[in-house]
């Protein structure tokens, strides 16, 4: 396609109400015009864009945070993929752009995307964004985008918003080496299994999660894993953004005394060996295991994870009375 982009690259003026919705504490409320106009007339040396699927990331909450290469695809491209229509129309909204939106999710990508290889095969241009941030991070595109790839057609990655690095960076944990672990499973088993998996990841751990769960899953963070530096990130660049520091057992208490709203992100320290847990929590370790791994497992997981000798523990834990069971 070799349409030029249509957008101010400004957002439209919206009432009070939208603006305070929208706006963070930390940034300003408009673009000089001067910005607008130059970034304009740099727009329209832009080449023609090539055809395939193009991978746009949206803010995570404050429109502002858009890229103007971002603004350029949008407005260029001869249809935005978005995994709910209406948040999208929101952005295109703000900045005036009238490319047609279409929804691509979980529930229809398997019906449309041979239809959308064929599009592109045409020489189409396919812009893909999701509700916030990046796409294909805890998102539906995923399928799609190994489908263009393997039917030997660009995909280009326009990089941008992103919750998962933004915690990272106000969540005061190590970010040389981090693992993203997207949402927890909702029931209390699968979850707890699911974080025995990063028992002894040494990086942070990040994960999503929904302010209903978020209370049972940092206790169960903290019976897996034990009481272990974290943050918590909610309503990242949005006007009640908020970050709340602690251990486990802290942020834990402090979510059932005022619980978050909003979006969250969940950062974990990773496993180290430079503190030796005490006795007590070595047993509530030993306790929450035992049931589900047995004496020895558990007894050898912990002596790793606590900086203890197996055998000492393998002792308390067997006068654990779920250890009975084993005799």
């Amino acid at each position: 396609m070799t349409g030029q982009p249509k957008h101010s690259g400004t957002p439209k003026t919206a009432s009070p109400a939208k603006n305070a919705a929208q706006a963070s504490p930390h940034t300003i409320s408009a673009r000089p015009a001067s910005q607008s106009s130059n970034h304009s007339a740099a727009a329209s040396t832009l080449p023609a864009l090539a055809s395939g699927l193009y991978v746009v990331a949206t803010p995570i909450g404050n429109l502002r945070d858009i890229t103007l290469r971002a603004l350029d695809v949008l407005s260029a491209a001869d249809l935005i993929l978005a995994e709910d229509t209406r948040q999208t129309g929101k952005l295109l909204d703000a900045y005036d752009i009238k490319t047609p939106l279409t929804p691509y999710h979980d529930h229809n990508a398997a019906k449309r995307i041979p239809a959308l290889l064929k599009k592109i095969a045409s020489g189409g241009v396919l812009a893909l964004v999701s509700d916030a941030g990046t796409p294909l991070v805890s998102d539906p595109g995923f399928r799609l985008a190994r489908a263009v790839s393997e039917a030997g057609y660009n995909v280009v990655p326009l990089p941008g918003a992103s919750a998962l690095l933004a915690a990272l960076v106000t969540g005061g944990l190590p970010s040389d080496v981090f693992t993203f672990a997207g949402f927890l499973p909702a029931k209390t088993a699968a979850r707890r299994s699911a974080l025995e998996g990063f028992l002894h990841a040494s990086g942070t751990l990040i994960f999503f999660e929904s302010p209903v769960r978020l209370a049972a899953s940092l206790e169960d963070m903290q019976k897996v894993l034990g009481d272990r530096p974290a943050a918590i990130a909610r309503e990242l660049t949005k006007r009640y953004e908020e970050t709340r520091r602690g251990t486990l057992s802290d942020l834990h208490a402090g979510v059932i005394a005022n619980p978050p709203r909003g979006e969250i992100v969940v950062l974990v320290g990773g496993q180290t060996a430079e503190r030796k847990w005490s006795a007590a929590e070595v047993d509530e370790a030993l306790a929450a295991r035992v049931p589900d791994v047995g004496v020895k497992s558990a007894s050898s997981e912990i002596a790793q994870l606590a900086a203890w000798k197996k055998r000492d523990v393998y002792q308390r834990a067997l006068k654990l009375p779920a250890a009975k069971d084993e005799r």
